[in-house]
Order: structure tokens, then sequence, then C-alpha cells
């Protein structure tokens, strides 16, 4: 049995320089659709054509091609981070919370790929 249930959702967090524009590419390109963006956060998502799968666009002054974050969405990031950190996953600092928008939190996997838990605060 799983330590954590997730949900039926994924979110892919790619690094990139202007993500504006880079939500402007992904929508002419491929035929995503915009979701938002929260300028105070740094952060676009575009829905992809697969149902529960987006795309998470962090702005950095200097983007790290490659490095792709799989985020699994939770109903409660206290408990999920809890039973994983009761197994000896490693996590990357505390919980952030931007209020009435999501919690996340950066664990890793025994190769030391990133990997985040979200729960969304909107519903």
């Amino acid at each position: 049995m799983a330590r954590v249930s997730l949900d039926n959702t994924l979110t892919l967090a790619l690094s990139v320089r202007d993500r504006h524009a880079s939500a402007a590419w992904y929508l002419e390109n491929l035929g995503f659709e915009l979701l938002y963006h929260i300028d105070e956060a740094g952060w676009s998502e575009v829905q992809t054509k697969t149902k529960g799968v987006t795309l998470g666009l962090g702005e950095q002054a200097e983007p790290v091609p490659g490095n792709c974050v799989p985020v699994f969405g939770v109903s409660n990031i206290v408990q999920a981070r809890a039973a994983l950190e009761d197994a000896g996953v490693r996590f990357d600092g505390p919980t952030d919370t931007i209020e009435g928008m999501v919690s996340t939190a950066t664990f890793y996997d025994p190769d030391n790929n990133a990997l985040m838990l979200a729960q969304d605060l909107t519903k």
C-alpha cells in the first residue's frame, strides 16, 4: 500500500527565462491552453492536451534546461509530507504556501531527482 494518496493531477515544472513568452510558445506551437500567470510568484501554468497534466513555468534568471520537476497533487500536504518523512524521504526545506493558491514541498528520490507535492488551496 502506498504511503501517500496522490490526486489524478500532474504538473511538470520547467525552469524558463520568460514565462509569458514560454507560455505563448506552448500555446502557439502545441495548442496548450493558458490557465494563469501569477506574477508575484513568478509562475505560470498551461494545460496540456492530456487530462490532469499541466506545465508549470517557473521564471529563473538563469534557467536550467533539462531540470523538469514532476509535481504530484495531494489533498493534504501535511499528512503526505509526514508519511514520506517517516519513511526517511529527504525534503528540501519547509513547505511553501501561497495563501489561497497552493502549498508545495520539494523532496528527492534515491537518485537525488527533485519531485514535489502540491496541495491546491483554491478549492
